[in-house]
């Protein structure tokens, strides 16, 4: 009964105080005076504390990996894909940007862009995608240099899933066990015959062959986020650079096709 809830909060936390809602809602601060500014700095935000989430679980599905303790790791590398599954739904929100509402505030951005976002670069690193020009945006606050070069030098989650597959038995070639970690991973065919073992023996090999499947829709959910982006972004600026430099739709284009986070996963489809 709506009679019986509590409303006395002069002593008790309430459902703001728990969310510091005062300071978050207090963040959105346009720095014009257009009317889809908003609209703009809200997708964006959110989409930085659902990045916030997905560093959390993908961290700890790593460190569970580490451990060979699968089955929670198979839970939070779903919940990525749930995570990735909104931040896809949140381009069509965007996407009711128009080019000339944009161009009413685009000038007042600077050149601020998402390419400098920190959170997005700490889950490409995570994921394997290690291109060392990607710290200097970075590189006017310590703070994000240590952490991010943290994550840059560190195993990724398919550097930690093949340590694993070692560990357990399998021919995991020595150079791909034994590697420079900041380095873009590139496939191996003897990494690709051990995951041929694995799928064509899943039922032997079921919690590798789960761990398999779930890497792959972390990467299928990225590049639909990717390719989303793309779309967004010619439809609202066309071929126009990016407010950051970058080559806006073009390196958009080129990150969305060129891109393989774990391609013997994707090779070993046509073998089987």
């Amino acid at each position: 009964m709506t009679n019986d809830a509590f409303t006395d909060f002069e002593k008790s936390m309430s459902y703001g105080d728990y969310l510091q809602l005062d300071e978050l809602l207090a963040c959105q601060l346009p720095v014009s005076a257009q009317h889809d500014e908003m609209l703009f700095i809200v997708i964006h935000q959110a989409t930085e504390l659902w990045m916030k989430l997905m560093i959390h679980e993908l961290t700890a599905a790593i460190g569970a990996i580490q451990r060979d303790d699968l089955k929670p790791a198979f839970k939070m590398m779903t919940r990525v894909s749930r995570i990735q599954s909104q931040l896809i739904q949140s381009w069509d929100v965007l996407s009711t940007l128009t080019p000339s509402d944009y161009l009413t505030f685009r000038d007042q951005l600077g050149q601020s862009s998402g390419f400098q976002s920190y959170q997005y670069r700490t889950i490409e690193f995570a994921l394997g995608n290690k291109q060392a020009g990607m710290l200097k945006p970075h590189s006017h606050r310590a703070d994000l240099m240590k952490s991010l070069t943290a994550v840059f030098e560190a195993p990724s989650i398919y550097d930690e899933t093949l340590l694993l597959l070692a560990r357990r038995g399998f021919a995991i070639p020595a150079d791909r066990t034994n590697r420079d970690w900041r380095t873009q991973y590139e496939a191996s065919e003897g990494v690709q015959a051990v995951w041929r073992e694995i799928y064509r023996q899943a039922g032997e090999h079921w919690e590798l062959y789960e761990l398999a499947e779930k890497l792959v829709d972390i990467e299928d959910w990225f590049r639909q986020w990717r390719f989303r982006h793309l779309t967004t972004v010619e439809r609202i600026i066309g071929g126009k650079k990016g407010t950051g430099g970058t080559a806006g739709a073009a390196y958009l284009r080129r990150a969305t096709l060129e891109i393989r986070l774990f391609p013997e996963l994707w090779d070993v489809r046509t073998d089987l």
